[in-house]
C-alpha cells in the first residue's frame, strides 16, 4: 500500500534484538537492454577436491550484468576458458565481440582459506587493465567478488562501483489474524547476507544509514507513539534520539554524521527540525502550516530538499541549512515527494504520480528535467547507490510488497522479493562499512 502522505501514529512494542540471518532476497531481471560494454566472464579455475563454497566468477557476472553498464556475453559462445594469461588467445574474445574479458581462479590456501586471483584485459588493446589476489575465508568470497566487480567497474567505466555495499528495508510477516511481524534488515547490495538488526510487532519504518556506514537511523512506535532511534550495526546498540510529543519521524543524516533532520510536531504542525547529536539542541527549519516532512541534505551539507503541500499538493521544495530561502524545485504533475539527493548534488530522485500513478523519477537541478523511470503503478522510497548510477525503491510484485531497482537511464530494471513477507522502505549504505 503506497504510503500515505501524512504519517499516521499508532501503537507499538518493539524488540530491539539480534537475530539470525533471514530469507535472501531473490533477485528478478524485469528489463535490460544490453548496450552497455561487452564483457567476457570466464568461470573462475577451481584447484580444490570438492564443490567450491562460493563461485565467485558468478558473483561478478551478476553484478555486473544488473549495473546497466555492461553486456556480459554467453559462456556458450567461448571458444577456451583461461585460467592464466599465457591462455588467452584474443583473437578468439573478438570473435565474440568482447570488449574486456576477466579470468581467475580460487585456490585452497590453508584450513578454511581461500586464494583468488583475477585478471582484468583490453581485449583489443591486448592488455591487462587490473590483476589483483585475496586471501580470505569462506564466508568473505562473496565479498571478495563484489570487490572484483568494483574494480572492474571503476576500470572500464572511471567511476565507482557500488556492488560492495549494503541495503537496508522493511520486512512484514503475516503471524497469526490481524497480527504481524516487522524486521529491519540488512543485506548485501545483490540482497544476500541479510540479517535482523531489528524485530517487532508493530510496524517499523524510515531507516536512514549514518555516513559512517555503522548505525542506521529509524522510526519504531513504543509506548504508543513514534521514537526515532539510531542503532549500531554490528553491537545492536540502539539509542533513542527523539520521542517528543506527536510525530517524530522521516530522520535523515547530514553529510558530517553530527546532525539528524527529523520531521516532528511537538508543537501542533509537522515541520522540520535539525537535532545536534553531541548536545542535543533542536533547531526548528521550517514554520508553515503546511505538512513539511521527508528532509534530505545536500551532500555539501548546505542545503536540504523536503516535501510540503503548502501549495495544496505534495511538491519538493529546497531551503538552506538554517531555513531560510525556501523554493519551489517541482511544478510537473500534482504531486511529487520523498526527495533525496544524488552523490554528485545535481539530481534528485523521487516519487512522481502520473496519470494517478506513482513512478520512481529523477529531477535535474540544473535545468529542472523531470525524468520517470518506471511504469509500475505503486512504486515509493527511493534511495541512490552510492555512486549515484542506480536507484533502489520499493514497489508492488502481485500484490505484494517488493524491492526494485533502476539504473538512471531507466534501461535496467531488477526486482528483489521475498516469497514469504512484504518487503518496504529500502535505503543504500555508503561506501563505508
Amino acid at each position: 500500500m503506497m504510503k500515505k502522505f501524512r504519517v499516521l501514529i499508532s501503537m507499538a512494542l518493539l524488540l530491539a534484538c539480534s537475530m539470525p540471518a533471514h530469507a535472501i532476497l531473490t533477485l528478478e531481471l524485469t528489463k535490460s537492454e544490453e548496450s552497455g560494454i561487452p564483457i567476457a566472464i570466464v568461470p573462475f579455475g577451481w584447484a580444490g577436491l570438492t564443490a567450491p563454497p562460493q563461485v565467485v566468477s558468478d558473483v561478478v557476472e551478476a553484478d555486473l550484468g544488473r549495473s546497466g553498464r555492461f553486456a556480459t556475453l554467453d559462456r556458450k559462445e567461448f571458444a577456451s576458458r583461461p585460467i592464466e594469461e599465457r591462455e588467452v588467445v584474443y583473437k578468439d574474445w573478438r570473435f565474440v565481440k568482447a570488449e574486456a574479458l576477466v579470468i581467475g581462479s580460487v585456490a585452497p590456501a590453508g584450513p578454511g582459506r581461500y586464494l583468488v586471483r583475477f585478471q582484468l584485459f583490453d581485449v583489443f588493446k591486448q592488455k591487462e587493465l587490473a590483476g589483483l589476489q585475496y586471501t580470505v575465508n569462506a564466508s568473505m568470497l562473496r565479498t571478495v567478488g563484489h570487490q572484483i566487480s568494483d574494480v572492474i567497474y571503476e576500470k572500464l567505466t572511471g567511476e565507482p562501483g557500488a556492488f560492495n555495499t549494503r541495503i537496508a528495508y522493511i520486512t512484514r510477516e503475516n503471524a497469526g489474524p490481524k497480527k504481524s511481524i516487522y524486521r529491519l534488515q540488512v543485506a548485501d547490495s545483490d540482497g544476500y547476507n541479510p540479517i535482523s538488526i531489528v524485530r517487532s510487532a508493530e510496524p517499523l519504518m524510515s531507516p536512514a544509514w549514518a555516513p559512517d556506514g555503522e548505525r542506521i537511523a529509524y522510526v519504531s512506535f513504543e509506548d504508543k507513539r513514534s521514537k526515532v532511534y539510531v542503532q549500531n550495526v554490528a553491537n545492536q546498540r540502539r539509542e533513542l534520539l527523539a520521542e517528543f510529543k506527536g510525530i517524530n519521524s522521516a530522520p535523515a543524516w547530514s553529510p558530517d554524521g553530527r546532525r539528524l533532520a527529523l520531521q516532528l510536531s511537538k508543537e501542533g504542525n509537522p515541520d522540520i527540525f535539525v537535532l545536534d547529536l553531541a548536545t542535543r539542541q533542536l533547531t526548528r527549519l521550517t514554520n508553515d502550516p503546511a505538512i513539511d516532512t521527508e528532509p534530505s541534505w545536500s551532500p555539501d551539507g548546505r542545503q536540504l530538499v523536503f516535501t510540503s503541500d503548502r501549495s495544496g499538493r505534495p511538491q519538493i521544495y529546497r531551503m538552506n541549512a538554517d531555513g531560510r530561502q525556501v523554493q519551489r524545485l517541482t511544478f510537473d504533475g500534482d504531486y511529487n515527494a520523498r526527495p533525496s539527493y544524488a552523490v554528485d548534488g545535481r539530481s534528485l530522485t523521487l516519487v512522481s504520480r502520473v496519470q494517478g500513478k506513482f513512478h520512481i523519477a529523477t529531477l535535474n537541478l540544473d535545468d529542472r528535467t523531470l525524468q520517470v523511470l518506471t511504469d509500475t503503478p505503486l512504486d515509493e522510497s527511493p534511495t541512490f547507490a552510492p555512486n549515484g548510477r542506480m536507484i533502489l525503491y520499493a514497489t508492488e510484485v502481485r500484490g505484494q510488497g517488493a524491492l526494485a531497482s533502476v539504473s538512471i537511464d531507466g534501461r535496467v530494471r531488477q526486482t528483489f522479493r521475498l516469497e514469504t513477507a512484504d518487503v518496504r522502505e529500502p535505503a543504500w549504505s555508503p561506501y563505508n562499512r
